[in-house]
């Protein structure tokens, strides 16, 4: 199937799900998670009316940005982040879901307070308390969500969360219902009711965290195929 067909298919089965909970399709944003797909694949996935192409490294991202393969598309980047990187991506993208550390925040804030620009952001829920993986602990995240508050140069729209790849399916949808709660509380409690995204589920899971609650899922193999690791 082409990107197009699969970008058809996709935003179905997501309507189905919203559906299912009762929502709209419209509300649930669709990022195209274009790691090791060239240029071309980019554009085709923009030209099928793809909302936004979503980079996890940061090299590749800089080298398609020199092609301009993300032209007519938001940009996120949804991958790990080292600080010493920040400043390749600040400025460059619309969004950056995958903020997991004060450090990091602090690192964004200064780098765009430099830039004079303010640098949306979603914060990174280590759901599953994963050592190997970034991102607040879920007792964190309100924490977290209070510090990036009291900066001038960063916007928090809403939480992402990535749960551990070896959970089974029950397992999974408990970790995006608890990433949902803590969606809710922050977001009554300290954005009154103003945060966009609750960032879940991939190519294995988006229908579920459509259901679950997630109003934007990041689609990479179910989208654009098996990833070509020679890119």
């Amino acid at each position: 199937m082409s990107i197009a067909e699969n970008i058809a298919r996709v935003r179905a089965e997501l309507a189905d799900a919203a559906a299912e909970a009762g929502r709209r399709p419209e509300e649930i944003f669709l990022v195209g998670a274009s790691k090791m797909n060239g240029a071309e694949a980019c554009r085709e996935a923009i030209a099928a009316g793809i909302d936004a192409l979503g980079e996890n490294r940061v090299q590749e991202m800089v080298k398609k940005l020199a092609e301009n393969a993300y032209d007519g598309a938001p940009l996120h980047f949804i991958g790990h982040l080292q600080r010493n990187k920040v400043k390749q991506v600040v400025g460059k993208v619309s969004l950056i879901q995958s903020v997991g550390s004060l450090e990091l925040l602090d690192e964004i804030e200064k780098t765009a307070a430099r830039l004079e620009l303010t640098q949306n952001i979603l914060l990174e829920v280590n759901i599953g308390g994963e050592a190997a993986k970034s991102g607040f602990a879920p007792e964190a995240v309100f924490t977290a969500a209070e510090a990036a508050l009291s900066r001038q140069h960063v916007r928090v729209l809403g939480l992402m969360t990535i749960p551990p790849a070896a959970a089974d399916r029950e397992t999974n949808m408990r970790y995006f219902q608890e990433v949902h709660t803590l969606y809710v509380d922050i977001d009554e409690n300290l954005f009154h009711n103003e945060l966009k995204y609750l960032s879940m589920g991939m190519s294995g899971d988006y229908a579920d965290a459509v259901r679950a609650g997630a109003t934007m899922v990041r689609v990479g193999s179910a989208i654009f195929g098996a990833r070509e690791y020679s890119l």
